[in-house]
């Protein structure tokens, strides 16, 4: 089942001070990025954050799931979608333990 656009706005619409915050459609599904740097998906209109140990320490009860079939485990995050200093909070601290986007190749023409 592809997500709703509109729960990807409200998504996005409700992280703050994290950077530029951007969503790119992936096959009927969304990438959520921070400043060109992939930080969640959402699938089936559920929220999926990369996992990092930051962000495991400040949700503390974490619940793991996969975004989609095959993929690995993501936080997996639910009511707190509500809580926009929650969300913003886990964003941001997310962000900063991910590594930087590897640059894109050139194409050769």
């Amino acid at each position: 089942m592809a997500s709703d656009k509109k729960f990807v706005e409200f998504v996005t619409d409700q992280i703050d001070n994290a950077g530029e915050i951007t969503h790119k459609s992936m096959f009927g599904e969304y990438g959520l990025y921070a400043d060109g740097k992939l930080f969640a998906l959402i699938c089936d209109n559920k929220l999926f954050i990369k996992p990092t140990e930051s962000g495991r320490a400040f949700i503390q009860d974490v619940i793991e799931a996969p975004p989609y079939p095959g993929a690995k485990p993501s936080l997996l995050i639910e009511e707190q979608i509500e809580d926009r200093e929650w969300i913003s909070n886990l964003v941001r601290i997310t962000v900063r333990e991910l590594p930087e986007p590897k640059p894109k190749k050139k194409k050769i023409k």
